[in-house]
């Protein structure tokens, strides 16, 4: 058995032996000339002469700036100094009313109750909403016809709104007494166009029979209010300061305090 082992074990090592491969050592090889074209720069990347170098292109195409816009067209910075703008001049893009909550609103049905804000003909809540709501839709549709070509903003902050108490309409009427600063600002940059002015705006308030005749033919407070209040925006966009003051005498006066 142990010979037969022994006989297997090296006929398999002859086998592996014939595999084998000998590495003949190339140092003592003769030398082989290479070809000429070994290490050539290929087609394309030989160095070029300095002086063939282009460093500033052969053509330039001259570029032209141009203006697209009309030469009447509206240039904010040509508007110069504040007022020098006409109202005829501008469209209103935008009417912004401020009521400050810290304006006093009254409830009191006295003829002439202390407070900022008295209003009475809508329902009992907001009146500082209530009194921005009729101020902006007033001024909306003052400043609605204006069509310059100079757009701009309307800006308003309510100072006084005082219509009439239950008690005032229906015995003595009064004064409407109704006060706002206003500016207008342009409507690209913000800035003004006009100083900041007060405007006081006082209409006649009926009362007693002749307040129930305009309350029966649709002219309620609202109403007469809104239509007066848009013609005076308009003017005093149009004509600043052209508005007579109006008289009112001791009632008026004494609406203010």
């Amino acid at each position: 058995m142990m010979t037969l082992r022994r006989l297997f074990l090296t006929a398999l090592g002859c086998s592996l032996s014939a595999c084998a491969t000998v590495d003949i050592p190339s140092r003592n090889a003769p030398f082989e000339s290479l070809p000429e074209s070994h290490g050539a720069v290929a087609q394309g990347y030989e160095p070029l002469e300095r002086s063939v170098l282009q460093l500033q292109p052969e053509f330039v195409t001259p570029v032209v700036a141009v203006d697209t816009l009309d030469g009447n067209a509206y240039n904010p910075q040509a508007l110069g100094a504040l007022g020098s703008v006409a109202g005829s001049d501008m469209s209103i893009t935008k009417v912004t009313v401020r009521v400050p909550r810290t304006l006093k609103a009254s409830e009191a049905n006295r003829y002439l109750p202390q407070g900022d804000i008295v209003w009475r003909e809508d329902p009992l809540g907001n009146r500082h909403a209530q009194v921005q709501a009729i101020v902006q839709n007033a001024l909306e549709a003052g400043v609605r016809p204006l069509s310059g070509p100079v757009q701009a903003e309307l800006d308003v902050e309510v100072l006084r709104f005082h219509a009439l108490t239950q008690k005032a309409r229906y015995t003595t009427g009064g004064v409407h007494s109704i006060s706002f600063t206003m500016v207008l600002r342009d409507a690209q940059t913000g800035e003004a166009l006009t100083e900041v002015r007060e405007i006081e705006a006082d209409l006649t308030a009926y009362g007693g029979r002749r307040a129930l005749v305009a309350i029966a033919e649709g002219n309620t407070q609202k109403v007469r209010i809104t239509g007066f209040l848009a013609k005076v925006i308009q003017q005093e966009i149009l004509a600043p300061g052209s508005r007579a003051p109006r008289r009112g005498g001791l009632i008026q006066a004494l609406n203010k305090l």
